[in-house]
């Protein structure tokens, strides 16, 4: 099996960012394969590669492989003469899942003014906590833009 020579700083942020994903919903071999490829030396790894570096079955290293491709988090390529296929991240799609988790956002927020309309006038505290959370995220909606938009011009 090939190996990855990985530095500690480099293990600690793979199991960082693992954790962070893991949070986000997604399976911990899944974390720690978005991990290794963010931080690896290589920005192309081999199946072996992974599965040596991260320790992780074959059958782990594979479904974790499958999903992320499936999601459009990752990518393969292929080298001339060589039957092995070198898997890396889809780094642009991080902006479009921001964008889209925007979206989402803005969703939450058109629902939670209308539970917050609909709402029993008994619970004063929670209503104002809840006016709170839709008050924040109308001002998230009123400078996301912007900050996007500031963002883009600073790249040009």
């Amino acid at each position: 099996m090939e190996e990855i020579k990985l530095t500690e700083k480099q293990k600690e942020l793979i199991e960082k960012l693992g954790v962070f994903l893991e949070r986000s919903g997604i399976s911990p071999a899944q974390a720690r394969v978005m991990g290794l490829l963010l931080v690896a030396d290589r920005v192309e790894l081999t199946f072996d590669e992974i599965r040596g570096a991260l320790q992780l079955s074959k059958s782990a290293t594979s479904n974790a492989l499958n999903t992320l491709m499936q999601f459009e988090k990752i990518t393969y390529i292929t080298k001339t003469g060589d039957r092995k296929r070198y898997f890396k991240t889809v780094i642009a799609t991080q902006k479009s899942d921001f964008q889209k988790r925007f979206k989402q956002f803005l969703s939450m927020k058109e629902i939670y003014s209308q539970i917050l309309e609909a709402r029993t006038p008994d619970t004063p505290k929670f209503n104002a906590e809840l006016a709170q959370v839709v008050d924040f995220m109308e001002f998230m909606e009123e400078q996301l833009p912007e900050i996007f938009a500031k963002w883009k011009a600073k790249k040009k």
